[in-house]
């Protein structure tokens, strides 16, 4: 009887041990971290670049206007439409007219400078008929009067050769007056001779001189080119004047600059520039460093422009640095003709492929400390209350990842470790959690 209730009593025991060991371990197990996990993968990493991006102009026409001319309205802003005609900014009229005066008193200026070189050079030209006649004048009456004195010498000369022939039976001292004589002739006419022909050829010159023709001046084409300038000027400020100063658009468009201002000059570069219609839109995009890696020339992307739920698929075959955003990239795509405006915003999207990995984790399950990534792994080990789960760091290298994977190098993992992606409460390593498969 007392063995019977020995065992009774051992048993009492044993069952009351284990209900409060069951009891204690589960509220033990109340109190631990719930933790999910999942076993790495082998899978491709793709990367998905989704970027913003702006529809801008696919050219651009200049707008011009005569330089200088002050401007009174702005009557458009940038990101206007419109139409051929549209007056786009006006002229200060007042000053147009002010302009037009200083044109027309610099003409009539110039015009009393050509019209005193042209008196100047009829006078010049008078003087020049008077000089070349008395000049001609005085050669005849040279040549005249030379040719006296010649016939005069030659004259002399004979007769002094007739008395010497003469007088052949005079004495030796009568024939050598003679002969002297008649020597002195001789000489007289051969200077007379020199004498006509130097008179004659001065006198020759003196008409050659006076035909000379005048020294160039250039002041006369000057002033006549600078007032043909200025009267074409004219006739430009004359068609503004006519159009009341307004300057119109010659095309459709939008108007993308404006640099002009009103009280100001206009620029001798375009005054404005407005979109050119007859070149399709570009959709541009830019991207950080990052994105860069997985976005090429020539890749396939599709764009979304917004209000549309329809996307455009297109190649890339336009990629350069940014000039805007340092460290940045330009993206530009030509979109079909008549779709999109300037100014109007859109998404591009490109997936890359990406390698093949032999093991991928979610990107949620990798931590990082200190520049080293590390994940968590439920080991199973034996603890007071029996078999329990804890979790182990791991270092890992990270291969590669996008927003939802990680590709990781990780010699101590294999298809079997259990990788913590979740955990309803804080836990550290080596801590005791509660695994939920």
């Amino acid at each position: 009887m007392v063995k019977k209730k020995t065992w009774a009593g051992l048993c009492l025991f044993m069952i009351g041990m284990w209900i409060c060991t069951v009891v204690s371990k589960s509220m033990y197990t109340t109190r631990l971290p719930v933790v999910n996990t999942v076993f790495g993968e082998e899978k491709y990493v793709e990367h998905v670049v989704e970027a913003e991006g702006i529809v801008v102009e696919g050219g651009k026409k200049a707008v011009s206007a005569l330089s200088g001319l002050k401007v009174k309205d702005i009557l458009v802003h940038a990101g206007d439409k419109v139409e051929v005609g549209d007056v786009l900014f006006t002229i200060d009229l007042d000053d147009l007219k002010a302009i037009m005066d200083e044109k027309q008193s610099a003409i009539h200026e110039l015009q009393l400078q050509v019209n005193a070189i042209e008196q100047n050079k009829a006078l010049a030209a008078q003087r020049k008929e008077i000089e070349e006649a008395r000049a001609r004048e005085d050669y005849d009456t040279t040549a005249r009067q030379k040719d006296t004195d010649v016939g005069r010498a030659m004259d002399r000369y004979v007769r002094a050769l007739e008395e010497l022939e003469n007088a052949e039976g005079a004495d030796e001292e009568e024939q050598q007056r003679l002969k002297d004589e008649l020597q002195s002739a001789a000489y007289e006419e051969a200077d007379a001779m020199r004498e006509r022909d130097a008179a004659v050829k001065e006198a020759g010159r003196d008409v050659e001189d006076i035909l000379m023709p005048e020294n160039a001046d250039a002041a006369l084409s000057v002033y006549q080119a600078q007032i043909a300038d200025l009267k074409e000027g004219l006739l430009v400020y004359q068609q503004v004047l006519d159009v009341q100063g307004n300057v119109a658009a010659e095309n459709q468009g939008m108007i993308t600059d404006i640099n002009v201002e009103e009280g100001g000059r206009v620029p001798d570069a375009a005054a404005m520039m407005m979109t050119d219609e007859s070149i399709p839109c570009q959709f541009k995009v830019n991207l950080d460093k990052e994105q860069k890696k997985y976005v090429g020339y020539g890749d396939e992307v599709s764009i979304r422009l917004d209000g549309s739920s329809a996307r455009i698929t297109a190649k890339i075959d336009y990629l350069s640095e940014s000039q805007s955003v340092p460290g940045g990239y330009e993206i530009l795509f030509d979109l079909p003709e008549d779709m999109g405006f300037p100014g109007l915003s859109g998404t591009m999207e490109h997936t890359e492929m990406g390698e093949k990995y032999r093991y991928c984790v979610p990107a949620n399950a990798v931590y990082e400390n200190q520049k080293r990534n590390f994940v968590y792994v439920v080991r199973e080990r034996e603890g007071i209350l029996g078999s329990e789960y804890y979790v182990e760091e791991v270092t890992v290298k990270v291969l590669d990842y996008n927003e939802s994977w990680m590709a990781l190098d990780a010699p101590a993992l294999d298809s079997n470790s259990k990788i913590v992606t979740y955990a309803d409460k804080e836990f550290g390593k080596g801590d005791v959690v509660r695994w939920v498969e």
